[in-house]
């Protein structure tokens, strides 16, 4: 059936002039293009060259734009509360696994991570260590903390402006070392 109409409309091309054949293309009825009596024609591409298509897309890449994200902005705090949100986040969690998983095989490495034990070696400590271990331990915790509390009050839809997360930023970083410097004093 296909064949046929292919056929027929092959034919009333070679009868028809070429000059009414692409003048009536444009105008063809919607009956035509329904019964099959129309066939739209596009032209196809001859190229015969054959090209890997992940050089064409590798040699496109290269020619695409770069982002100058780093190079063009000026650094600004919610630029640096972000990096050390996620830097703090990281260094907690990765010290609380850490000091996990030797606290569970310390007894069958003979190491003493007890309460006890640690309690006794941080006591033996001067006072200046003692204030930089504590400075160290709290200041990652009570920032990540602080800029949590900060994210959890955007997810509200306040403090949203440009403005008002500057100024949370700046307060975040003095309430987080204020806390972090109470801690260490304690």
């Amino acid at each position: 059936m296909i064949a046929q109409k292919v056929a027929q409309q092959s034919l009333r091309r070679l009868a028809a002039p070429s000059g009414m054949t692409l003048s009536m293309a444009k105008f063809a009825t919607p009956a035509a293009i329904a019964t099959g009596r129309y066939m739209q024609m596009r032209p196809t591409s001859t190229s015969t060259t054959t090209t890997d298509p992940t050089k064409i897309l590798a040699e496109q890449r290269l020619r695409r734009p770069v982002s100058p994200h780093l190079s063009i902005y000026r650094p600004q705090i919610t630029w640096y509360a972000s990096g050390l949100h996620r830097i703090t986040g990281s260094v907690a969690s990765g010290a609380l696994y850490t000091f996990a998983a030797a606290y569970l095989v310390a007894p069958v490495f003979g190491w003493h991570l007890e309460s006890a034990s640690i309690a006794a070696a941080f006591g033996a400590l001067p006072f200046a260590a003692k204030f930089f271990v504590k400075l160290g331990l709290a200041m990652p915790f009570t920032y990540h903390c602080i800029n949590g509390v900060r994210h959890l009050v955007w997810d509200t839809g306040r403090f949203l402006t440009n403005k008002q997360v500057i100024q949370t930023g700046w307060a975040m970083v003095g309430l987080s070392t204020v806390s972090a410097l109470a801690l260490a004093l304690l």
